[in-house]
């Protein structure tokens, strides 16, 4: 690799704070999402901030081949903030920086903290050491609590095929509004819209106008299940970030959105002004909270492991292991007894779960089946969709490695049920 000057690295850099992101989540088990919300990223500027971010998450895709380009050029490990700055370094080059100004600001991060000063020279050597050509292989396994299960479920080469885009830094979906002005990109079978290149959303045509909304072609279908709902009372149950939420305002209903985190109830009610939508928001435990009166239809979209969306959120399998899931079934199956009680005679609720593991989908369905004796699965019918994604109980089993080709998509489960 050609040569490149020691130097100093700001301590407000993106580059800093990329590494910064890394000690959080790798040295501290924190999400991404929680350290971002520290002060010290608030200094970093809007640019540098979602640089910063990107960086992050494109290192942590890739570790476990970034660790077996390093492993060789060194004796033993280095403290974990060296490690991480390393790291970055490497993905960075794989991807085809400057060398000049990933090595010089490599050392100079390492020379820039007390603790990590002394190896900003064994920084510099290892870097320097680096072939001009890196390719990172093989992609990056899913933990063993994890990745076992879903080779359980699934098979090894499914699983395989799911790591492979997990890798990849994932699309851009948009959900459209009947008749609005939509950026370039190309249209899904289901009706999204995809942007291959991740801009800013901000800066996109029509966003200030309200015609779309950011929302994964998978979790645009959850809506679609349940048939139409213009005129009819429905019930977003957990909805922030409101990408649902938006969907049934949009095609006529009189939407209920209801949330337990006040902050993330925000976060929707500033996505409905921005689209000039209307939504009842209210903030309470849906276990503690009750409606007057029945609704006609319910999205309740439970929280679960997330573990479908690691394409978007590669902290998460450093972060989890794996602990929280039976607690997370037995919330699911609550809120889904909960929810179907608010339901009346011949309404429809749609559960889903952004998870990859059956417990929190095609087993929550089974079990709900069983318990309830009136209740039976409407079959989905939404444009677009491959029918060996539908399950033998009427399920819809969504993965990553669906659309591979053109990106993939977030895994998840979702099942239309309608009540006596």
């Amino acid at each position: 690799m050609a040569q490149g000057k020691t130097g100093s690295a700001r301590p407000g850099s993106a580059r800093a704070g990329a590494v910064a992101l890394l000690n959080a989540v790798l040295g501290e088990g924190r999400l991404l999402a929680q350290a971002l919300d520290e002060p010290g990223f608030a200094g970093l500027s809007p640019a540098d901030r979602a640089r910063a971010q990107r960086l992050a998450t494109e290192t942590l895709r890739a570790i476990e081949p970034a660790d077996k380009v390093l492993k060789p050029l060194l004796r033993k490990a280095p403290p974990l903030p060296v490690l991480n700055i390393l790291r970055l370094a490497v993905v960075e080059l794989a991807g085809g920086a400057a060398p000049h100004g990933v090595v010089n600001e490599a050392v100079g991060l390492a020379r820039s903290s007390r603790k990590t000063g002394h190896l900003s020279g064994l920084v510099n050597a290892v870097l320097r050491q680096l072939p001009e050509e890196l390719a990172l292989t093989p992609v990056q396994k899913m933990p063993r609590w994890l990745r076992q299960p879903l080779v359980h479920a699934y098979g090894r080469e499914i699983v395989t095929a799911i790591e492979a885009v997990q890798a990849m830094a994932p699309p851009l979906d948009l959900t459209l509004r009947t008749g609005a002005e939509p950026p370039e990109g190309e249209a899904l079978p289901t009706g999204s819209l995809r942007l291959a290149d991740r801009a800013q959303v901000s800066t996109l045509p029509g966003y200030e106008a309200g015609g779309w909304w950011v929302q994964d072609a998978a979790a645009a279908l959850a809506v679609p299940l349940l048939g139409k709902v213009q005129g009819l009372r429905v019930l977003d149950l957990c909805a922030a970030p409101g990408g649902k939420t938006l969907q049934l305002a949009a095609a006529g209903a009189q939407v209920t959105a209801l949330d337990i985190s006040g902050p993330r109830m925000t976060r929707v009610q500033e996505n409905l002004g921005r689209t000039g939508l209307a939504a009842d928001c209210v903030v309470a435990d849906a276990l503690q909270w009750a409606p007057a009166t029945p609704f006609d239809a319910i999205v309740l979209d439970a929280p679960c492991s997330a573990t479908g969306t690691i394409r978007r959120h590669p902290d998460l399998p450093f972060v989890k292991d794996g602990s929280e899931i039976a607690g997370l079934v037995e919330l699911q199956a609550k809120l889904l007894d909960r929810a179907l009680g608010w339901l009346r005679p011949g309404g429809r609720l749609v559960y889903c779960t952004c998870s990859l593991l059956p417990e929190e989908g095609e087993a929550q369905l089974a079990a709900a089946l069983a318990r309830n004796p009136g209740l039976r699965v409407i079959a989905p019918t939404v444009q677009g969709l491959d029918p060996a994604w539908i399950t033998s109980e009427g399920g819809l089993r969504l993965r990553p490695d669906h659309w591979a080709e053109k990106g993939g998509m977030d895994g998840f489960f979702m099942a239309c049920l309608q009540v006596g």
